[in-house]
């Protein structure tokens, strides 16, 4: 075997394990929704789910209720909550140069929960909205408010990834002193509302909410996997991305649009939500390497298995409470994250 033959064969074997990585994420994902939907107060046998899920066989109403009106939309909206945030993590930590990067790192997350705390204590919505989705509506707002901010100023100034992280600092701080002065003059039953808003959680999850982010996610992952090949070589550099003839700062535009809609949709849902879209593509990474073909698929896979797992762990941590599980994805996340990253220098 020549020498071009053995490095196309290497080539083909790196390739075949990277799609069957990239197959066991998506299996893991599909098997932490079926425990999420057995973990609960009212402890539904996997059996029961299933035919509850299928409509094979008898089942009592009870349980189909639980299934489909209660944990059902939980389950489903952690999954795509987490594909989401991670997807937008690992385009973000490319296009920005920065490990660190995650959705919230533009202000999103604080410009959100500003826009919920005007809803919640001042009562200020968006005419014409339903009191239901009142907050939610107002959260997606102020976010996508920050992103025109964000897009304007960085246009302004060159759109370099220096000057949006910057700015992106700028809003986040700016946003969470604003949200400071609501929480002050907030009365005692909303600033408790509004502070469970921020802590992040399923509980409010609705199929309407869920088919928004649903499409949301459908829009934007193609144009994410269309650009995959570019984000790939933005890995070397934009000086060596330029010399392939990419226009880098047309890519990094285009691309914290696409990350800021998947943010401002999944925060407006579920509230802030933590450690997902900064440990998932770290997770993925270290799993398929840097190729953005395999990475991003990884990378929403990944987040849809650890958003599942800490909805699953939101309900068993404490028996007979419910934590939010913007709590659970840092408390228990972090560590996972920090070992994993110890192990990857220790390597």
């Amino acid at each position: 075997m020549s020498a071009v033959e053995t490095i196309l064969a290497e080539q083909s074997r790196r390739t075949q394990r990277r799609v069957l990585l990239v197959a066991l994420l998506g299996l893991g994902a599909v098997l932490s929704v079926l425990l999420d939907l057995v973990s609960g107060p009212s402890g539904l046998p996997l059996e029961q789910v299933l035919q509850a899920l299928t409509g094979a066989g008898e089942v009592p109403k009870a349980a189909e209720v639980i299934v489909w009106q209660v944990r059902l939309p939980v389950a489903v909206m952690a999954l795509l909550v987490g594909a989401a945030l991670s997807l937008s993590g690992a385009e973000m930590q490319t296009v920005l140069d920065n490990p660190l990067a995650e959705p919230f790192t533009l202000g999103i997350s604080a410009s959100a929960a500003l826009g919920a705390g005007v809803a919640i204590v001042l009562g200020l919505a968006i005419p014409g909205i339903p009191a239901l989705w009142a907050v939610s509506a107002n959260a997606f707002v102020f976010a996508l408010l920050a992103l025109g901010l964000l897009q304007l100023a960085s246009a302004l100034r060159g759109g370099g990834s220096e000057v949006v992280i910057l700015l992106g600092i700028a809003v986040n701080f700016t946003a969470a002193a604003l949200l400071a002065l609501v929480q002050f003059v907030a009365s005692p039953d909303a600033l408790q509302q509004l502070v469970f808003w921020t802590m992040g959680s399923l509980v409010n999850a609705r199929w309407e909410g869920i088919a928004v982010l649903a499409l949301v996610l459908a829009l934007c992952l193609p144009f994410s996997l269309a650009a995959s090949w570019r984000l790939t070589a933005l890995r070397l550099g934009a000086d060596q991305a330029q010399g392939f003839g990419l226009d880098v700062a047309h890519l990094r535009r285009w691309t914290l649009v696409r990350v800021s809609l998947l943010a401002a949709a999944s925060v407006s849902m579920v509230g802030v939500i933590g450690f997902v879209g900064l440990a998932g593509p770290h997770i993925a990474r270290m799993a398929v390497g840097e190729d953005h073909r395999f990475l991003l698929p990884a990378s929403l896979f990944t987040g849809a298995l650890l958003m599942s797992l800490a909805s699953v762990a939101s309900k068993l941590l404490v028996p007979g409470i419910l934590l939010p599980v913007g709590i659970v994805t840092s408390l228990v996340g972090l560590p996972v994250f920090f070992a994993l990253v110890l192990r990857r220098e220790a390597r």
